[in-house]
C-alpha cells in the first residue's frame, strides 16, 4: 500500500508540474462550464416576431399591444405588406410572423370567430413549436379577456399555422443538415491537429526540418491533405444524408461544395495552430476538443443563437461553424439564393485567411523556420 500510495503521489505531482497538462486540467473545464451555462439553453427567449397588422380596428391594436408586452418577444418588427413576409423568414430575421387580416376587429364586434395566420420557420422545428405555443396562449388569453370585458360568450380565435420549409416540423430535417457542419469540423480539426503532433511524437518531424523542403512547402504539404480529406469526409456525409436519412436537398450542390471547401480551410488553420502547440497526439486531441465544444455550442446547432445573451452572440461572429451551419440548412431545406450564400461566405473567407495566416506565423516561430 505504501508503494501504491507513493506511485499515486508521484503521478499527481507529475501531472501538476507539467504546464500543458495543468492548463488542460484547469482552464478547459471552467471555459466549457461558462459557455454551457449561457449557450446551451433550451429556453426560447429574445424572440424576434414579425407583425403584419392589416386591421385598423381597436381589437387588432389591442392584440398587437399584447404581443409587444410579452417578455418572450423582445423584438417586434412591423411588416408593411404580405410580400415582406418571405424575406423576413428566408433571411432568418425571426422565426415567426403573425398576420392579422382586415376583418379581425369587425368579426369580433359582430360576435363571430375571426382567424389569424401564424407563419413559422420550419428549419427551426423545436423553436417554432414553442413559439407557436406562446402565441396561442396570448391569443386565447386575449379572447377570454375581451369576452369578460364585454360580458359576452368567448369567441374562439382560430390560429392557422403554416410551417415553411419543413411542413411537418420533422426534427431530423432540422438536425441532420446541421450535423454536416459539426462532423465535418470534427474530422478536419482532428486530421490537422494530429498531423504535426504525430510526427513530433515519432521523431520524424526533425527529418522534415533538415530536408530540402522550405518552410512554406512544409506548411502547404500539411494543409492541403487535411483540406482534401475534410472535403471528402463532408461529401461522404452528404451522400449518407441523402440516401440513408432521405433529407431533401433543393439547393445548389456547387454552392454547398464551395462553402464546404472554404469552411474546411478555416478549420484547418485552427487545427494547424493546435498541432504546432502540442508535443504529443494526446495533447492535440485534448486541445481539439477544447475548441470543439464552444464552437458547436456557439454555432446554433442545438439552440438558436438569438436565445443567447447579447454579449455571447457577438462571439459567434468569429465561429466558422455559425456561417456554414446557416448555408447547409438553407441549401438542404430551401433553395437558398446565391446572394444569401455569399453573404455568409465572405466572413468565412476572412476567417479562413486569418486562421491560416496566424497558424503559419506561429508554426514558423514555434520551430524557428
Amino acid at each position: 500500500m505504501n508503494r501504491i500510495f507513493a506511485l499515486v503521489i508521484k503521478e499527481l505531482i507529475s501531472l501538476w508540474r507539467d504546464k500543458k497538462t495543468r492548463f488542460i486540467l484547469i482552464f478547459p473545464p471552467l471555459w466549457q462550464l461558462f459557455v454551457f451555462s449561457f449557450a446551451a439553453t433550451l429556453d426560447v427567449k429574445n424572440v424576434t416576431i414579425g407583425l403584419l397588422n392589416r386591421d385598423h380596428g381597436e381589437k387588432g391594436f389591442e392584440l398587437v399591444q399584447r404581443i409587444q408586452g410579452s417578455p418572450i418577444f423582445t423584438h417586434v418588427i412591423f411588416l408593411e405588406t404580405v410580400e415582406s413576409i418571405a424575406p423576413f423568414i428566408n433571411e432568418q430575421v425571426g422565426p415567426v410572423v403573425l398576420s392579422i387580416d382586415e376583418e379581425f376587429s369587425r368579426k369580433l364586434d359582430a360576435h363571430l370567430s375571426p382567424s389569424l395566420q401564424l407563419i413559422l420557420d420550419g428549419r427551426k422545428s423545436n423553436t417554432s413549436q414553442i413559439v407557436a405555443g406562446y402565441v396561442t396562449s396570448i391569443v386565447n388569453q386575449f379572447a377570454q379577456e375581451m369576452a369578460h370585458k364585454e360580458q359576452e360568450p368567448v369567441q374562439p380565435i382560430e390560429l392557422i399555422q403554416r410551417n415553411w420549409f419543413n411542413p411537418n416540423l420533422l426534427y431530423n430535417w432540422f438536425t441532420i443538415p446541421g450535423l454536416l457542419a459539426v462532423l465535418t469540423m470534427v474530422e478536419a480539426l482532428l486530421i490537422t491537429g494530429l498531423s504535426v503532433a504525430r510526427e513530433r511524437e515519432l521523431g520524424t518531424f526533425d527529418q522534415l526540418l533538415v530536408s530540402p523542403l522550405r518552410p512554406a512547402e512544409i506548411l502547404i504539404g500539411k494543409t492541403i491533405p487535411a483540406i482534401v480529406v475534410g472535403v471528402l469526409e463532408g461529401l461522404l456525409l452528404i451522400f449518407a444524408i441523402l440516401t440513408l436519412f432521405q433529407i431533401p436537398f433543393v439547393g445548389s450542390f456547387l454552392l454547398l461544395l464551395l462553402s464546404m471547401l472554404i469552411y474546411v480551410t478555416a478549420i484547418t488553420g485552427v487545427g494547424l495552430f493546435i498541432s504546432s502547440l502540442c508535443s504529443t497526439q494526446q495533447q492535440a486531441i485534448l486541445g481539439s476538443f477544447v475548441f470543439l465544444t464552444p464552437a458547436i455550442l456557439l454555432s446554433g446547432f442545438a439552440t438558436p443563437i438569438e436565445n443567447m445573451p447579447t454579449w455571447l452572440q457577438y462571439a459567434t461572429y468569429i465561429n466558422p461553424a455559425r456561417y456554414f451551419m446557416y448555408i447547409s440548412r438553407g441549401l438542404f431545406l430551401k433553395n437558398l439564393p446565391p446572394d444569401a450564400v455569399f453573404a455568409h461566405l465572405w466572413p468565412l473567407c476572412l476567417i479562413a485567411l486569418f486562421n491560416l495566416t496566424a497558424a503559419a506565423r506561429f508554426f514558423r516561430r514555434r520551430f524557428g523556420l
